[in-house]
Order: C-alpha cells, then sequence, then structure tokens
C-alpha cells in the first residue's frame, strides 16, 4: 500500500513498537490507513537468508501462533465464468484475450447450494464464490446475496470475490452473513502496471477498506511468477504486512499459464523462490493465515511439503480453481496423511 503521510501523531505504544526477527528490525509508524512495520528491505533481508535459515524462522514463528500440523481447507467456485471486461494479462476470464474459457451467465442458486454441500463433505470449511466481473452492479450482486445466507446456513464459512465494490455493497454483503471478501493485491505498486490496466492500485485498496470497513475480514494476496523480479516480491508483501490491520487470509498463488493470455510464455519460477515467498509471508504477518492458491498442481508434493513447513496453512480443495486446474482431493488427502496434517 503506498505510503501516505498524516501530521496526526501516531499512537505512543504503536509508534514504538519493534518487531525484532534474529536481529532483522521493521520500524512502526503510522497514517490513516497504514502501519510500517515492514520495509522492502527488510523483506529481501529475509529472502536473502540461507534457505535452512529462513525455513527455521518461518516455522519458529508459525508455532507460535498456529497449530504447525493444521492446515485450514477451502472451496472455490466459479459462480458466474468468462466474459470480463478488465485485462489482467494472467487471467483467462478476460473476454478480450482468447482461450478456451466461454462466457456463461450466474449459476443458479440451487446449483451452487449443491456445490457448496458436496464441498462441507470432502472437509471444507471455508465455500468462497468467484464471479468474473469488474464489479457487480445490484441487479448482479442480490442473487449473489441468496447464495452467501444459503451457504452461511449450511454452517460454512462464506467468502466471495466479486471485483471492485460500490460504496452500500459491502454493506449488503455483511448482512447477508459473508465472513471474507477476497480482492487480492496481485504484485508491488511498482509492477502492477505491468500486469493490468483498467484499473488502479489505488481502486483495489479503496475496495479493500470498503470491506473492512463493515468488519468482514479481508482475504488478500498475489500471484507469483509473472515476471517480477525478488524486490517487486517484497514489495507485495510490503504492501500487505503494512495494512493498518493486515489481511486474516493471504493466499499467495503461482502463475498458472493459459494460452492465449499476455503472460503465457513468462519464464516459471524457481520453485524454491516460491517457498520463500511463503516463508517471508508467514514472518512478516504472523497472524495472517498463509494460503497455497492456485498453481499447486504443477509444484507436487515435496514443494507443497515445503510450503506447509515454511509456514504455509490453508489451501483451496478441488480439482479447479474457478477455471485452472487443482489437485483432486483425493491426493490432497493422500498427501495430508503423508505429512500428518489435520483439516480444520
Amino acid at each position: 500500500m503506498e505510503q501516505q503521510t498524516s501530521s496526526s501523531a501516531c499512537n505512543s505504544e504503536l509508534h514504538t513498537s519493534v518487531i525484532n526477527i534474529d536481529g532483522l528490525k521493521a520500524s512502526a509508524s503510522c497514517d490513516h490507513r497504514t502501519v510500517e512495520r515492514w520495509k522492502v528491505d527488510d523483506i529481501m533481508a529475509l529472502f536473502e537468508l540461507p534457505f535452512n535459515d529462513l525455513l527455521h524462522r518461518a516455522q519458529l514463528v508459525h508455532r507460535e501462533h498456529f497449530d504447525p500440523n493444521a492446515v485450514q481447507v477451502s472451496t472455490l467456485l466459479s459462480i458466474k465464468t468468462g466474459g470480463c471486461s478488465e485485462d489482467c494479462g494472467y487471467c483467462p476470464q478476460a473476454a478480450r484475450y482468447h482461450t478456451e474459457v466461454e462466457n456463461e451467465p450466474l449459476m443458479k442458486l440451487d446449483d451452487v447450494v449443491a456445490a457448496a454441500r458436496a464441498a462441507k463433505e470432502s472437509g471444507a470449511s471455508r465455500f468462497c464464490m468467484g464471479a468474473a466481473w469488474r464489479g457487480p452492479k445490484q441487479r448482479d450482486l442480490e442473487p449473489v446475496l441468496k447464495m452467501i445466507s444459503e451457504v452461511k446456513a449450511m454452517g460454512l464459512q462464506t467468502c466471495a470475490t466479486l471485483g471492485m465494490l460500490k460504496d452500500g455493497q459491502a454493506e449488503q454483503l455483511k448482512d447477508a452473513g459473508l465472513d471474507y471478501y477476497n480482492h487480492n493485491l496481485d504484485t508491488a505498486p511498482e509492477y502492477y502496471g505491468d500486469v493490468i490496466s483498467t484499473r488502479t492500485y489505488q481502486d483495489r485498496l479503496d475496495t479493500l477498506d470498503r470491506v473492512r470497513s463493515v468488519d468482514i475480514n479481508v482475504c488478500s494476496g498475489g500471484i507469483i511468477g509473472m515476471g517480477e523480479n525478488r524486490a517487486q516480491r517484497a514489495g507485495l508483501l510490503a504492501q500487505l504486512a503494512n495494512m493498518e490491520q493486515p489481511p486474516e487470509s493471504v493466499p499467495i498463488n503461482l502463475l498458472t499459464q493459459v494460452e492465449g493470455t499476455p503472460l503465457h510464455g513468462t519464464d516459471p519460477l524457481d520453485p524454491l523462490e516460491f517457498v520463500r515467498t511463503i516463508a517471508a509471508a508467514r514472518i512478516t504477518m504472523p497472524d495472517s493465515f498463509v494460503r497455497l492458491s492456485a498453481g499447486r498442481q504443477s509444484m507436487g508434493e515435496a514443494v507443497q511439503a515445503l510450503c506447509f513447513l515454511a509456514g504455509a496453512n490453508s489451501i483451496f480443495y478441488g480439482e479447479k480453481l474457478l477455471t485452472t486446474g487443482n489437485p483432486e482431493a483425493e491426493d490432497d488427502n493422500k498427501l495430508f496423511a503423508k505429512l500428518g496434517l489435520k483439516k480444520i
């Protein structure tokens, strides 16, 4: 989040607090929406630690704040697919790109409820509904509100990702029973324009402000492997970690390249760099759930195991994430059994 100056004095207790991870310090300052707990240089220093030292530190932080063998399980359903007017360079749902994703209408309520029931029976505790909109119109939002209410009544946590929200829409989502709203920052501010031009970084921050203002939990992270450098990966984490209240859930996606999108053909990210990113996210956001999201299908069991060791404690569960593949639920169950992990 871009730092903004403020003439008002900081809360003295907050201003003097210091996060110290084995000598790596992050000073605190404040303005109306950010707290500079972590400088980008401090996060870069984490990235540059020897791999074993970084994972050790991340594991210590993880054990201090979470059960190290428990993983929160969410399921994501695309309730409205394709036809989006945005130009996100990674997304096969953009109408302007020639991909195999077809434009589909909003799903029927009964079909969404059936999918949520199946997710719960498979062990998911949270059900996320995603729609390929720049932002929902009121006529779009009303049937989604009913979906949220029905899924909530089943005893599942509810999450939605619907694009940018206008004034008053977050309040409606809250009243319907929404627990989490997902809106990713995607990348660092200085790299954002290389990926997206149809909405600004500030547009994303404004939606997160609307969500936070009505006490809906924030789910916000980014996509790694879009051609950004390490400093820009650190910059993304700094934006998230320095929010006045960091996101409760931080999805870290590995770019899934889809033919027909501008980012298809990007050099693949080294898997160990992805693990480093997970570890840095855990250290800088100790109270947040750090989620392995898109890209798990290409990682293999060993890399996923390292990610759990580095502090990841949430996954998307099921064979599909919106339009891209995901490990089969049975494969995840087998991996959890091998690692001694339990679903929560």
